[in-house]
């Protein structure tokens, strides 16, 4: 991983040296504008075949670069260009209820605030240029955590690479208010479109991963007209506390843990729900995740979630979606299983049913599933 972020670097200094635009240097190279915007966004590296292009277009600019000048440290490649070495981008926080402005060059986010009808403060991030996506919450989130993690990194650096990309922090996690009066789902529903006001957004295409795809359909059906697209990953309609006894016990049972052992330092707790997650995952990956959940949220507020999701039932509204739909479900998730990203699919008029191999609720841009998934998305967007 540390490599393609390394590589996303170093190209977008190469970008800066000789004043080149990715559509330009696509066409130099040879390939879509869409491969190099994945060079840049450090969601993937050239095959060996287009670094050769890449290295030959550079060579123009420069006479003596050669294949051998990639494997250089960021810091020697820069001098190795004769400009200096950028700082790493940090988010920037803005003040409640601001708009955040257009993101600066190389990808770096911008967070802001605003405020539910309730009260409650929520963080949203901006990166990116171009038409937006907005990609709803889902368990758990933390805006400046999640930008770097080797969980996310992948997926959100691909959403941005030509768009946009709008997110948030749920109520009661994250950078947003942890102290609230209503975790429920009514409220997430709410959220998702003060969030879309607050950035600026009259319709966009919806990314939603888990639970976060139960809110985005309920929010469609009441506002057809601001969504122009519905991509939906590892979701289901109905909650786990609303589906059979046995799986209804297994969740109060997890939820009784969250609220007994969640806050400890010891992370076996919060390693269970890891396990689930990412039964495919690395030690990075993990340690990662059990990080995030101990960093982002409460043990109260992890129970009041967990309570909310169980109960998510949108199966009558499945029916009433009227937006193009593309439902994507990884074959062995054990988090949601695969049947229930089918079922959702099979009551959603229209809607795209994509099969992903692996067995991770949230895609590694490790796995061949994580690429199928961004060009699958890409795709249908362009439908």
């Amino acid at each position: 991983m540390a490599a393609v972020r390394d590589f996303a670097r170093k190209f977008d200094l190469v970008l800066k040296a000789f004043n080149l635009s990715r559509g330009r240097l696509a066409q130099t190279v040879g390939v879509d504008k869409s491969v190099v915007s994945r060079w840049a966004s450090g969601t993937t590296v050239p095959t060996d075949h287009n670094l050769s292009l890449l290295t030959q277009a550079v060579a123009r600019h420069k006479a003596d670069f050669g294949r051998v000048d990639w494997d250089l440290d960021v810091e020697a490649f820069a001098a190795r260009l004769g400009i200096a070495t950028p700082a790493p981008a940090m988010p920037k926080a803005a003040s409640v209820a601001s708009s955040p402005q257009p993101s600066a060059p190389g990808g770096e986010q911008r967070i802001a605030f605003c405020r539910a009808p309730d009260g409650v403060r929520l963080a949203y991030a901006t990166v990116g240029a171009g038409p937006p996506i907005v990609k709803t919450a889902n368990w758990l989130n933390h805006l400046e955590y999640d930008w770097e993690s080797p969980i996310y990194r992948g997926l959100f650096r691909g959403l941005a690479a030509e768009r946009t990309l709008v997110r948030y922090d749920a109520r009661g996690n994250g950078l947003s208010d942890w102290e609230v009066e209503r975790i429920d789902f009514e409220a997430f529903v709410t959220d998702l479109e003060t969030v879309m006001d607050a950035a600026g957004v009259e319709r966009a295409p919806v990314f939603c991963m888990s639970q976060g795809c139960a809110v985005a359909i309920a929010y469609a059906v009441r506002h057809p007209e601001r969504v122009s697209h519905l991509v939906l990953h590892g979701g289901f309609a109905v909650g786990p506390l609303r589906r059979s006894a046995e799986v209804a016990e297994q969740t109060r049972a997890m939820m009784h843990l969250i609220r007994t052992g969640w806050g400890t330092d010891n992370p076996a707790f919060r390693q269970m729900f890891t396990s689930l997650f990412f039964p495919d995952g690395t030690k990075e990956v993990f340690d990662s995740f059990n990080e995030l959940q101990r960093v982002c949220i409460s043990p109260d507020n992890a129970f009041r979630i967990r309570e909310a999701v169980g109960n998510i039932d949108v199966r009558d509204l499945l029916a009433r979606v009227k937006v193009p739909t593309l439902v994507t479900h990884s074959r062995g998730d054990a988090v949601a299983a695969y049947e229930l990203g089918r079922a959702m699919a099979a009551e959603i008029p229209g809607a795209r049913f994509v099969t992903l191999q692996s067995k991770n609720h949230a895609l590694l841009d490790s796995e061949p599933a994580h690429a199928r998934l961004l060009e699958e998305i890409e795709a249908f967007l362009a439908t």
